[in-house]
């Protein structure tokens, strides 16, 4: 029964702490008022604002400076969707499924947009993420794949300019899937219909084609889509 009262008491503590921030009483990393201030200002007990600063520290509003009291993060978009960051990491095959159908909504556009914003540094340095992917095949371990298969993506929605929906792709995205995938595609000797796709995406880039890079991108998640689509049939 406390903690049924207790819960949406530190929730409405939770959300006034986070008005304070939004109305820039307290501005992104500004020292939040003491845990003392807090309880006495909003009428609440100080077990409770310190339950809210814990809840506000795990979304990653705020953190706790050792000896320093407690800050406002900076409110970078990674900093607020961290904990969003492990959802592709720890999710099981159905909700994978519907990770990569969010993924197939975003990618292609964030695709498109790099096609036409993205500069010639992001494309060599894009160029040479998908070098080293096919001149280290079939040397290298599906982890190594799969990392350089994340820095490859990761770079070219990074050229939309937009940290947000960079953040939200992270969150998507997962190193160890990666490996599944480029494992999986191994073993059925399917690793060469990856590079394809990666070809046909960075020669989209480089012809500066919107439409072009949307398509392929989208083929490319499809494709992994279907593949854990069978996967999780058999």
């Amino acid at each position: 029964m406390v903690d049924g009262v207790r819960t949406p008491v530190a929730q409405r503590t939770v959300e006034q702490i986070k008005a304070m921030i939004s109305d820039g009483e307290v501005g992104p990393e500004q020292r939040l008022p003491t845990e003392r201030e807090l309880s006495a200002r909003l009428g609440v007990s100080r077990g409770t604002v310190r339950e809210a600063i814990r809840s506000l520290t795990t979304l990653g509003v705020l953190e706790a400076r050792h000896g320093a009291g407690v800050y406002v993060t900076a409110l970078r978009p990674a900093d607020l969707l961290e904990a969003f960051s492990v959802l592709a990491e720890v999710s099981r095959d159905e909700t994978l499924l519907e990770v990569l159908q969010v993924r197939r909504m975003i990618e292609p556009a964030a695709t498109a947009i790099a096609a036409a914003r993205a500069t010639p540094d992001d494309l060599a340095r894009i160029g040479a993420l998908l070098d080293r992917m096919e001149e280290d095949f079939p040397a290298c371990a599906p982890a190594e794949h799969g990392a350089a298969d994340l820095g490859f993506h990761q770079a070219i929605v990074a050229c939309a300019g937009n940290s947000t929906l960079s953040a939200i792709h992270a969150g998507l995205s997962s190193r160890t899937f990666n490996e599944r995938v480029w494992a999986g595609h191994g073993e059925a000797g399917l690793v060469e219909t990856l590079h394809e796709d990666h070809r046909r995406i960075h020669e989209a880039l480089l012809a500066r084609d919107p439409e072009a890079a949307r398509a392929a991108a989208a083929a490319h998640v499809l494709r992994v889509e279907r593949w854990l689509s069978l996967r999780a049939a058999g």
